[in-house]
């Protein structure tokens, strides 16, 4: 006995939808993962299983499916990132650019440099948040930029 699984989605194409995808996979600096997306939606219009249409592309049969449900359900707009699980930022924006602008033009009072814990005192954010920032933004204030002469 053959496992079938679940039914696929019906999928059928307007000309607009069927335009803006080919487009889309044809233009040159369409993201690479955009235009997979693309290709499973224009493989799966043509009638194609999900089997089919990820051993032709390379991809899986799981992620071909969820493609093919995502555009049945939102349309092209179901082809972008969707919101993902998790808590949402208590770090605003602002607080990102202080803590960039404090660690770069100024230096704390009877100290050579910040420290992730003085810049969290400082700032009222939490010493891991100001670690966050800095390595996100590259930032190395213990290291000295300039050369400085031995005295010996």
């Amino acid at each position: 006995m053959a496992r079938t699984g679940r039914p696929k989605a019906e999928l059928t194409l307007s000309d607009e939808e069927r335009a803006a995808l080919e487009g889309w996979v044809r233009r040159r600096s369409t993201p690479q993962t955009w235009a997979l997306r693309c290709r499973i939606i224009l493989a799966c219009a043509e009638g194609a299983s999900n089997k089919d249409v990820a051993a032709q592309l390379g991809s899986t049969p799981h992620a071909v499916g969820r493609w093919r449900a995502r555009f049945v359900r939102y349309r092209i707009a179901g082809l972008g990132d969707m919101p993902r699980p998790g808590g949402p930022r208590t770090v605003t924006d602002e607080q990102v650019a202080a803590v960039v602008t404090k660690t770069l033009e100024s230096t704390p009072k009877n100290a050579t440099h910040w420290s992730t814990r003085s810049m969290a005192k400082e700032t009222g954010l939490s010493q891991s948040s100001v670690s966050r920032i800095w390595r996100a933004f590259g930032l190395q204030p213990h290291r000295s930029e300039t050369f400085k002469l031995s005295t010996d």
